[in-house]
Order: structure tokens, then C-alpha cells, then sequence
């Protein structure tokens, strides 16, 4: 195996090679436990896909929420029992983009058993994917979730097949990992820019307050927002104004951050929802996480300080109350349990980009040492305080740690928060130069 080189940044120690080697290593036997599977497994919210409950002559809102629930909530994995569908999910395959292609760049300092081309290859194909499988009837490109789920609002689509509804959430990274891909395809950011058109009329961009808000999916409450939501559709817009440099999209942008960022408590994190009593969920770990990290790219693309103040504070919430100092992911603000590896994965991105690289690597650590098997390449969902819930769910589980291990080790040899898009031509000429100098 290559010994990989060693980077510095103006001021910091090298970093510890052989640990983003183990890291590396991890992170190839992640995207083959995928690979394998094609990219497809079970995932959160898919009760709704179980074939049983669909042989079922009752579609009552009510029972549906009962099994769906009931399977995603169960202690053991019953999907099987219920005869659920392995499917891709739209989200989780724009991070698997992301991280392939991110993998393969990173091929030229770390070695694993497969060469770049692989990685590479898997990156267009799933890129491709994403646009050949878009939510089909709306304003612009969208990204749906590929399962039914029934809300007590309603439900994302008929009861069987795979659902068409557009969300803020996928739609935005779909815009990510198409933007992330153009190398693949030079027509992607036209694509990826026609969401716009998705976030203004589908899911209803209005004015609220002194800010501007969205519908997060199409059957949302409308007396209520999802915050972490609105913050992912803010950075949409950021991704695209980066690319584009086009005002209006900054604009947007900031009306959107306006309102999220009003939105923060004295505390410093945000509750789920506004306002807080129309959610069970408090101010839980990655969904904070998804909110810090949005501002956290407005200011490297914007590099206004507009939202410092609000960024420290959630940043420091975030450290403090979310995470224990080994690592360990804090389910909310007052609950320790469950302890979710998405939350993990989410605190990983966070810390890397905050250059916070002590409390990735603690977070990655804990994974490592309490929801991971090496010999499967597979993370586990939750640990809850006397027992843990051993299934592995491909979106939830190794998309996410995939990503995020990928950005970590991006990011330390780079010394730039990559934000999903890996290493810039001008940074791989960098470290070659560096590498070669004595």
C-alpha cells in the first residue's frame, strides 16, 4: 500500500496519515458494502413499502401510520417480517455521487484494493441516476423520497409504487451532487439551477416575518415550518448563486437565512419545527447539525460575517450540549439516548468544516469503536442506553458515514472545507507541488 504523504497547513502540524489511511480504509469497505447492494437497502420511513401491509383491503391513515411507525420504530429489524422493498434512496445516492467521486481524487494519495476509475465510474453512473430518476411533473429538477410515507398530514403519493413529490431536503442535495458531477456531464448545473423554479412555486417560496419560507414537502402543515429544512433550501441557493453569480439567488437566499436565523433560541439551537409545539422533536443533534452546517457555507461562499454571531452561538450549542467530549452523539438537548449514527456522521461534517478536527476525529473514533462492523463494512442505526439496534439502513446509516468520512480526510489534506466537492483542480496542483518539494 502507498504510504500516503503528509500535508500541512501554514501553521498546523501534519496531519496523522496513518490515521487518514484507517479512515480511507474505512471508508472503501463502506462504499463496497454498497456497491454490492447496488446502492439499495432498507431506510428509515419505508413501512409504508411493506407488502404485507399493502395485501392489507384497509388504507386508513391511520393504521398505515400504525405499521409504519411500528416497523421503524421496532427494537429489532422487521422489515423482513413485513416483506419491505430494498430500494435506492434519492438522497442517499446523491451522497454516494459525492463520496465515489471524492474517493477517487483521493486515490492519488491513498491506495485501497480497487483503483480510481472505479470510484469515478460509480460516481457519473449514480450522477446520472439522479436526473433519470428526478421527481417527474413539477417546475424543475426534484428529488422525492422513493418510498410512500404517510404523515398525519397526508402521504408523499399513492399508496403503492414509488412516489413523485419533491422535497427541499433531497431536491437540495440532488442540486449538490449535480453540481459536484459537471465534470461528468457540462449540461448538469442547467439541470441542477431549474430546482429554483421547484423551491419558487412548488413548495411555495413566500414571504414570513422579515424572512421567507418554504413548504419543506407538498402535503407539509402550513401553519408551521421545519427549520433544518429551510436551511438546506437557503444553501440550494447558495450552491447556485457559487456557481452561477447570479443576485437574485443570494437574495433568496438570505431572506430564507433571515428567518431561520430569527428562529434561534437563547440556548443557541433551534427546535425542530416553528413553532415548537408542532413537533414531538426537540432540539435534536443532526437536524441542528443540518442548520449549523448551511450557515457555515454561506459564509465560506458569502464571507460576509452576516451571520457570525448566529453561527457561534449555534456552533457552540451544537459542541456543548449535542456531543459528549469522547465523541459520543447526544440524541437532543436533554436526552443522551438514542445515540444515532446519522447525528454521528452530521457532527463529523460540522466539526471538519469549523476545523474542529479533534472533535471529528472523536466523533469518527466513537463510530468506529460503538457502531461499526469491520468485517462487514457496516455501521449500525442507534445505540440506545441497554441495547442497540443492529440493522443497518443504506441511506441513514452508510450513506451518510460514507460522506462524511470522505469530506473529513478531503478536507484535512486540502486545509478548504470541501462542502461535497471534493478537491479543486487548483488544490490537487497544490499538493502535488508540495509533495514533491523536500
Amino acid at each position: 500500500m502507498k504510504q500516503p504523504t503528509q500535508y500541512h497547513r501554514d501553521g498546523d502540524d501534519a496531519a496523522d496519515t496513518e490515521r487518514l489511511q484507517r479512515y480511507v480504509d474505512v471508508l472503501d469497505d463502506v462504499l463496497d458494502y454498497a456497491r454490492e447492494r447496488d446502492y439499495k437497502g432498507w431506510d428509515y420511513g419505508d413501512g409504508m413499502s411493506s407488502r404485507l401491509l399493502l395485501s392489507v383491503p384497509i388504507d386508513n391513515r391511520w393504521f398505515n401510520l400504525a405499521v409504519q411507525e411500528f416497523i421503524k420504530r421496532s427494537p429489532v429489524n422487521v422489515r423482513p417480517l413485513f416483506l419491505v422493498e430494498q430500494r435506492r434512496n434519492f438522497k442517499g445516492i446523491t451522497l454516494f455521487a459525492m463520496a465515489n467521486r471524492t474517493r477517487a481524487q483521493l486515490a492519488e494519495w491513498f491506495d485501497g484494493d480497487r483503483p480510481a476509475e472505479t470510484y469515478r465510474e460509480d460516481a457519473a453512473a449514480l450522477t446520472e441516476w439522479l436526473v433519470e430518476n428526478q421527481a417527474k411533473g413539477y417546475s424543475g429538477f426534484a428529488g422525492s423520497h422513493r418510498h410512500v410515507i404517510q404523515h398525519i398530514s397526508g402521504r408523499n403519493g399513492p399508496r403503492s409504487g414509488i412516489p413523485h413529490s419533491p422535497n427541499i431536503v433531497s431536491t437540495a442535495y440532488g442540486v449538490k451532487a449535480l453540481l459536484a458531477g459537471r465534470e461528468f456531464d457540462p449540461g448538469y448545473p442547467d439541470i441542477a439551477k431549474t430546482a429554483v423554479d421547484v423551491m419558487l412555486d412548488d413548495l411555495n417560496y413566500r414571504p414570513k416575518d422579515d424572512g421567507a419560507v418554504m413548504d419543506y414537502y407538498l402535503s407539509h402543515p402550513k401553519d408551521s415550518y421545519t427549520l433544518n429544512a429551510l436551511a438546506i433550501g437557503a444553501r440550494l441557493f447558495v450552491e447556485l448563486y457559487d456557481h452561477f453569480g447570479d443576485e437574485e439567488l443570494l437574495e433568496r437566499a438570505e431572506r430564507v437565512y433571515d428567518f431561520v436565523a430569527s428562529k434561534q433560541t437563547d440556548r443557541g439551537g433551534w427546535y425542530y419545527r416553528e413553532p415548537a409545539s408542532a413537533s414531538h422533536l426537540s432540539m435534536d443533534n443532526h437536524h441542528n447539525g443540518f442548520i449549523v452546517e448551511c450557515f457555515q457555507r454561506y459564509e465560506q461562499v458569502v464571507e460576509s460575517g452576516r451571520y457570525d454571531e448566529t453561527l457561534a452561538r449555534g456552533l457552540d450549542f451544537y459542541a456543548r450540549e449535542l456531543f459528549d467530549e469522547d465523541g459520543a452523539p447526544n440524541f437532543d438537548e436533554e436526552n443522551p439516548y438514542p445515540r444515532d449514527i446519522h447525528a454521528t456522521a452530521q457532527g463529523i461534517l460540522v466539526f471538519t468544516y469549523a476545523g474542529q478536527y479533534d472533535r471529528a476525529e472523536r466523533a469518527i473514533d466513537w463510530a468506529l469503536a460503538n457502531m461499526y462492523v469491520p468485517s462487514e463494512g457496516r455501521f449500525y442505526f442507534r445505540k440506545h442506553r441497554f441495547y442497540t439496534k443492529r440493522m443497518t439502513l443504506m441511506r441513514w446509516c452508510q450513506a451518510w458515514m460514507a460522506y462524511a468520512i470522505a469530506e473529513y480526510v478531503a478536507t484535512r489534506i486540502s486545509g478548504v472545507p470541501t462542502h461535497g466537492y471534493g478537491i479543486d483542480a487548483d488544490g490537487i496542483e497544490r499538493l502535488r507541488a508540495a509533495a514533491e518539494s523536500p
